[in-house]
């Protein structure tokens, strides 16, 4: 195409888009001109034919029949970016879009420091990083017990670990305090545990301790977790202690909730029982409080810990722990 051919293909390109009647005619002209195979398109391709002593010249005439057409299709409601005219509205208020959502874990926390921040529990924090004293020793761990084994848990050196458990907050609250005490602790712990559906090296728990210098009972240890259950899975939902083991509670008492999704008839949740096993508890070992220097004689007191996971799993229905470590936004999106 020589560039008097050229200036007649602009000429008449112009004088199409003037002569479009609608929406319709104008974006098939834009497609036809300057679309992806347009013809300014094409011939932007074919340079490379043009005589060199032309190219600069021809390059030239045909950027300035693109931006007049580009300026025409404008004037009639048609993008260059290939957008079709629209009607819209201009003075309708924008659409905001959603912050996201908060993430299942962080939402049992605060639920659970709201719940026992009614009964007049804080929360208290310690360091991830523990010593052996404040992970084992205080909390009446036998020097034998597998748990301190490195195949069990996350040694660095012989008197640094990655704490297994929310227990050493106790502690440390313990030995920076005195009585009354009533608090929760949430947060990560570590343990060498093969990832699977049900387990994960890295979880979250949520411990609480009631120690004080006038009598506590497990009637009130009850009372505080009825309360809990109520409040977190729902109006129905029961509590009950079965007899069992832990070396800084006695007596000491694994706790079930009833099923709050079958309401204690039996379905795939709680495995056909009525009852989901929640939580470890029971009233603080005396030899616990000798560790932190109170008298046994002088208090009591209760503690309990349960798995913040295993809370969001059963109240959510999630079937498979890692679906809460996959950042996936269409799960998270749908606990909203």
């Amino acid at each position: 195409m020589t560039l008097a051919e050229l200036e007649n293909a602009k000429a008449e390109s112009l004088q199409e888009i003037a002569a479009a009647a609608d929406a319709a005619a104008v974006e098939a002209l834009r497609v036809k001109y300057v679309g992806r195979n347009g013809s300014i398109p094409a011939l932007i391709k074919a340079m490379k034919d043009v005589p060199k002593e032309e190219r600069p010249a021809f390059g030239k005439a045909v950027q300035a029949w693109r931006a007049e057409v580009e300026a025409a299709l404008a004037a009639k409601g048609a993008g260059s970016a290939g957008e079709k005219a629209v009607d819209a509205d201009l003075t309708l208020p924008g659409r905001w879009r959603s912050l996201g959502v908060k993430h299942p874990l962080s939402r049992v926390i605060e639920e659970t420091a709201a719940i026992f921040g009614k009964l007049g529990f804080t929360v208290a924090d310690g360091p991830e990083l523990e010593n052996r004293f404040n992970n084992f020793t205080a909390l009446n761990t036998p020097a034998h017990h597998p748990s301190m084994d490195r195949s069990d848990t996350f040694w660095f050196g012989d008197d640094c670990l990655l704490r297994t458990q929310t227990s050493p907050v106790q502690i440390r609250t313990m030995m920076q305090n005195k009585p009354p005490i009533r608090v929760i602790c949430p947060g990560r712990t570590y343990r060498r545990d093969t990832t699977d559906a049900t387990h994960s090296a890295n979880f979250h728990q949520i411990e609480g301790l009631y120690v004080d210098t006038k009598p506590v009972s497990l009637a009130d240890l009850k009372s505080v977790l009825a309360y809990f259950a109520k409040e977190m899975m729902g109006d129905g939902v029961t509590v009950r202690f079965r007899p069992h083991f832990f070396p800084f509670t006695e007596p000491s008492v694994e706790v079930d909730f009833s099923c709050h999704v079958c309401k204690g008839k039996g379905c795939a949740v709680c495995k056909q029982s009525g009852w989901i096993e929640v939580a470890g508890a029971g009233m603080v070992d005396p030899r616990v409080f000798r560790h932190v220097g109170y008298d046994p004689a002088e208090v009591s007191g209760y503690a309990f810990g349960f798995g913040v996971e295993r809370i969001a799993m059963i109240k959510y229905g999630i079937p498979d722990i890692r679906w809460l470590y996959e950042n996936d936004v269409r799960f998270l999106s749908q606990l909203a």
